[in-house]
């Protein structure tokens, strides 16, 4: 912890901070306090990518941190579970309290512990350090965080081989940009800015989307495919560009693997087989295969909306090699970018220490896949899981298949506690609930996965009440349980210390530019055209339209049509009951679950909404303003109807996700959402659902 004597001077003075939240943008920000007291923010003017910009929802973060809901010190249950009924403990007794249970759950099986956290930070001191470390030691189950990019980001690796693509300050000088899956105008605001100017140079841009979103209103052209099938779309484009020759033959011999195989295999997947599966005219794929074929100078920016149905991962890897194909990435504004994140030198061994896991022999480390969280907590897990401990999350909200994971929340033999600033829907059903501090009040790093440049957080005010960071909690902890490894009592200057890997080429400088300007670009070339000359981070060294490593894991070595889980065409019988298809796409003032309970944000949602289509408004008799029932064989929950052409005939989309005690019934959009997984890195089908839709 830091002295909180740091704070007595009157100022005001100017602190360096970061956006801990879970955007590609990760802001740079400045935060003026006066005495002990935050009385302004605002984006970093001197960094080149936040440019002075905050979002909405960011620049109202002091609402956040002084808010009247922060939770302000530790408390145990007293009612039922789900209740939220707590009295008030001291720190020493809920740890206590905590310690105590884990000595006893871990001396039979300590993998019945199950830490559960996500992109609540991004901090790689508050989001992944200290937490791994003390879970590692204690020999918990490990969790695969796959919630969000997993099968997106197993397809990209297929392919390109890392987290690696254009550099997004790049994308202004790009002709063509094919915005796929994304909605930046929303979840990428500095990254659009830089997609205006390439517009206002000439540039077209084309949204690749199922919904007429802010971006794709807002470009020249806008796709609406069925959702779940851009991997379609992808192999159609594919075969327009080789059965054309709109092909950079060179750089496909030089830089590329299986491409005589990838042609054959796209022989027959023409724009006509993909328009009775994408519901788009043959000739306008074909029109786009053959615009991004001709401008070479062109870039696809997609995001991880895409990856959420069964053929998430699939989709994202068919297109990833559309620019090898054109070679695309010899331009600088170039090629295609899903994250910048593998180009972040960080040293997750000296932050994570996998190394401190005791007992290997006796028990072999077993992982829990977050995305199936009710499963594991009602049936699937042997051992079973026992207790829980939630940081940086709110599954009860945000897991698919809500129903089965509130039930596995309400085991009465569970031991669960949340950390968090705010009592969520997850802690209503904690047996110990703990204050957490606000990104202002503690020490953090963070990279980024849309830009190049490292952030540093320090802290400006003292924690809240009696608010501490997770890495405070489980120092605390590993002291209790009598672990005396020194990496267990580091501090958080001392972890953000080893974040980087000074080996690392790309690291060169950043430690003197963190200190000095509280930011620092990677040390990366200007400009940055990482696959101009091939070196792809792949086994081969090139972009792998064949992949061994898939065909290792069983699964098809190359580009190939997966289709959805849920849809007319793949699963007509289910599609009769329930046939519209339904996405749950972001809502413009909350960032999944957070900024959910904010009374700001709140007024502005309005309440759960259900954009239709008017042809199946009509069919249902559903008017605007009508309170709606959309339900599946999962579960129902209520939205107030708008009647919209921003949605095509046959799909409804629900902007997400909400508190589901905020909501009005109790229940949010995961009560219809499948828990079944992708088909590779095991990733949620969030956007591969069916349902029906009633007046309430």
């Amino acid at each position: 912890m830091t002295d909180s004597g740091l704070f007595d001077g009157s100022g005001p003075r100017t602190v360096r901070a970061a956006c801990p939240h879970d955007c590609p943008d990760t802001c740079a920000m400045e935060v003026t306090v006066v005495g002990e007291r935050a009385v302004k923010l605002r984006g970093a003017p001197d960094h080149p990518f936040t440019n002075g910009a905050l979002c909405t929802k960011v620049s109202h973060y002091l609402e956040r941190v002084y808010s009247p809901q922060r939770l302000q010190y530790p408390m145990r249950r007293v009612g039922a579970k789900g209740e939220g009924r707590f009295e008030r403990i001291s720190w020493d007794d809920a740890l206590d309290i905590i310690a105590e249970r884990y000595r006893t759950i871990a001396a039979e099986d300590p993998r019945a512990i199950l830490p559960y956290s996500y992109g609540g930070t991004l901090g790689l001191v508050q989001g992944g350090s200290m937490d791994m470390r003390f879970f590692h030691r204690l020999g918990a189950s490990v969790l695969e965080r796959t919630i969000c990019a997993a099968a997106g980001y197993a397809g990209w690796q297929a392919t390109i081989g890392d987290g690696i693509g254009t550099d997004p300050e790049a994308i202004s000088d790009a002709r063509l940009i094919l915005i796929w899956g994304a909605n930046p105008v929303v979840s990428n605001l500095h990254g659009w800015r830089h997609m205006q100017a390439a517009k206002r140079k000439g540039a077209r841009l084309v949204c690749i989307d199922p919904i007429r979103t802010d971006t794709a209103a807002k470009s020249d052209l806008h796709l609406a495919p069925w959702p779940g099938t851009d991997g379609a779309l992808a192999l159609a484009m594919m075969q327009v560009l080789i059965a054309e020759d709109l092909l950079d033959h060179d750089y496909i011999a030089e830089h590329t693997l299986g491409f005589e195989a990838l042609a054959e295999r796209v022989l027959g997947r023409t724009p006509e087989w993909a328009a009775g599966l994408t519901g788009l005219p043959a000739q306008t794929i074909r029109a786009l295969a053959r615009e991004y074929g001709r401008e070479p100078q062109s870039v696809i920016r997609l995001n991880y909306g895409l990856n959420r149905c069964r053929g998430g991962g699939m989709a994202v890897r068919n297109i990833a090699c559309l620019p090898a194909l054109t070679g695309a990435w010899r331009h600088a504004s170039g090629g295609a970018l899903l994250s910048t994140s593998g180009n972040f030198p960080i040293d997750r061994h000296a932050l994570e220490r996998p190394d401190l896991y005791p007992d290997v022999a006796r028990f072999p480390p077993r992982r829990i896949n977050m995305s199936r969280i009710g499963e594991a907590l009602r049936t699937e897990a042997d051992p079973p899981i026992r207790a829980i401990h939630v940081y940086n999350s709110n599954p009860v909200a945000i897991a698919p298949d809500g129903t089965r994971v509130r039930a596995g929340f309400l085991r009465e033999d569970l031991f669960c506690v949340v950390h968090d600033l705010f009592q969520t829907d997850t802690a209503d059903y904690a047996d110990i609930l703990l204050p957490a501090t606000s990104q202002f009040e503690h020490r953090d790093l963070h990279k980024a996965y849309g830009h190049h440049y490292l952030v540093d957080n320090q802290q400006a005010i003292p924690p809240q009440a009696e608010a501490l960071p997770n890495t405070e909690v489980f120092r605390r902890l590993a002291s209790r349980l009598g672990f005396d490894e020194p990496a267990l009592r580091e501090s958080d200057d001392e972890i953000a210390a080893q974040a980087l890997d000074l080996r690392d080429n790309r690291a060169l400088g950043a430690a003197p530019a963190l200190a000095a300007q509280g930011w620092a670009r990677l040390n990366l070339p200007r400009p940055f055209a990482p696959f101009a000359r091939g070196g792809f981070p792949t086994p081969s060294g090139k972009c792998e339209f064949y992949s061994a490593r898939l065909a290792e894991s069983g699964l098809d070595p190359l580009p190939a049509w997966v289709p959805p889980l849920e849809s007319p065409v793949s699963n007509p019988t289910l599609a009769q009951r329930y046939p519209l298809a339904f996405l749950s796409t972001p809502a413009r003032n909350f960032l999944n679950s957070s900024f959910a309970n904010m009374p700001r944000f709140l007024e502005s949602e309005g309440g759960p909404k259900l954009d239709i289509h008017p042809e199946d408004a009509s069919r249902r008799g559903i008017v605007d303003g009508m309170r709606l029932r959309i339900f599946n064989n999962r579960g129902a929950f209520h939205a107030s109807a708008r009647v919209t052409d921003r949605v095509r005939a046959g799909v409804v989309a629900s902007p997400s996700i909400w508190w589901r005690k905020l909501s009005g019934d109790g229940e949010n959009a995961n009560a219809v959402t499948s828990s079944e997984l992708t088909d590779m890195g095991g990733g949620p089908v969030f956007y591969d659902c069916l349902v029906e839709v009633e007046a309430a």
